[in-house]
């Protein structure tokens, strides 16, 4: 099938589909209680996959500053185990690369400050860059000093010029979620220091593949990266990847590590060499390889269908926890909607209070799970799917059980 746009790092027309979810809302616009019976707006949700550059992308229906405006829903300090992974992560870098008072660490896509407040309690200098008002202000709360912009060549060149280079640039979880990648990433090389490093995390493509993982395919990721492609787009811009970490977060990452082209003193690991090899025989550079994935997501689908089916007409209670932007894709593309699901849970209280797009369903503070004792518990943040059972542990008390939908269905005691 013929896609009308082109590829958003090479320009080539895009032909091939990856997947296609069909129509969706915005994932993580929940939707006040007063504007229930207003129309909402629902867009493709078709993934295509360049046949030169291998990159997975959907075409851009919405602007960014649309996206992640001041009423942005995602903070990213509610979850126990992101907040350890960033703390891991920030001792991790100050070891390896000693950065010390005369450093100076940029976060793109900052956030609440979650992740820099590390480098703030060693003293070491930090600049945040987040696009969403809300998400600054949480930040500058907590000692993190932020602006509020997005991140590209302009910016780069704005703090360039005012004197900022970062010997350190962060950007975890939002290369997926920029629709100019070259404007970014040239954005990346302009404000880098000369020995500087770059880390970036996202969802590995090749996971998302072999774990069946369609529901993390959502409006806010333009872009969804293998080590290959990343490679190309880095490449293109005078960086290389001379390290790379194969990290479990959102069902399995990336996080790679990148210099100036110029800067030779950094060799590139093994660690690169044998994941690139990897890629290659899991057949990435090959188009039937990704056109073979939409069978895997009907297949996902017809076998959630099946359960909640069977539940329900056992007259069996079921709810959700979570309301992530992947729920979202999940609920809307099954089509599970309050026939099978009650309601669902979070513990955001910026999420609390108001429906989920699309399908409408309510969301509460997790206490309503307890007070309702539900059979099932739809655990939509797979990814995070220890952390909630630890977390609801006392559903046991009556029988309840956790169900994770993703790679397939399975049920928990």
């Amino acid at each position: 099938m013929t896609a009308k746009g082109t590829c958003r790092f090479c320009n080539t027309q895009l032909k091939h589909t990856f997947a296609d979810l069909g129509m969706s809302p915005v994932s993580n616009a929940n939707i006040r209680e007063e504007d229930l019976k207003s129309a909402e707006s629902f867009y493709p949700l078709h993934a295509y996959v360049c046949d030169n550059c291998f990159l997975v992308q959907l075409e851009e229906f919405q602007a960014p500053d649309e996206i992640f405006n001041d009423d942005y829903a995602y903070f990213s300090s509610y979850s126990k185990s992101w907040l350890e992974h960033a703390r891991n992560y920030s001792l991790m870098m100050m070891e390896r690369f000693g950065y010390d008072e005369n450093s100076l660490v940029v976060e793109l896509a900052s956030n609440d400050g979650y992740l820099l407040k590390n480098f703030v309690e060693r003293e070491i200098p930090v600049l945040g860059i987040e696009p969403s008002e809300n998400c600054a202000n949480v930040a500058r709360e907590a000692g993190v000093r932020s602006i509020v912009k997005f991140f590209g060549v302009d910016t780069a060149r704005e703090l360039v010029a005012e004197g900022y280079r970062a010997d350190l640039l962060i950007g975890n979880n939002v290369l997926a979620h920029v629709p100019d990648i070259n404007d970014f990433v040239g954005g990346q090389k302009i404000i880098l220091a000369d020995s500087g490093v770059i880390t970036i995390e996202f969802p590995h493509l090749m996971r998302l593949m072999e774990h069946n993982q369609f529901d993390t395919i959502y409006h806010e990721h333009f872009s969804y990266l293998s080590l290959l492609t990343v490679e190309k787009i880095f490449a293109a811009h005078g960086l290389v990847i001379f390290d790379v970490d194969e990290i479990p977060t959102h069902g399995g990452s990336l996080r790679i590590y990148a210099r100036h082209d110029a800067d030779t003193d950094k060799a590139v690991t093994g660690k690169v060499v044998d994941l690139r090899q990897r890629e290659i025989e899991a057949g990435l550079t090959d188009i039937p390889t990704y056109t073979a994935f939409s069978e895997q997501v009907k297949e996902t689908k017809r076998k959630l269908l099946e359960f909640l089916i069977e539940a329900k007409r056992a007259g069996k209670s079921i709810v959700g926890y979570g309301a992530p932007a992947k729920g979202n894709t999940l609920l809307n593309y099954c089509g599970i909607r309050n026939d099978f699901l009650d309601y669902t849970v979070d513990l955001s209280p910026h999420k609390q209070g108001r429906y989920l797009p699309g399908t409408h369903l309510p969301i509460h503070d997790p206490e309503k799970i307890k007070q309702s004792k539900p059979d099932y518990v739809l655990i939509l943040p797979w990814n995070l799917k220890d952390e909630v059972m630890d977390q609801m542990a006392d559903i046991r008390a009556w029988g309840g059980q956790f169900v994770v939908p993703i790679p397939e269905v399975k049920v928990y005691p």
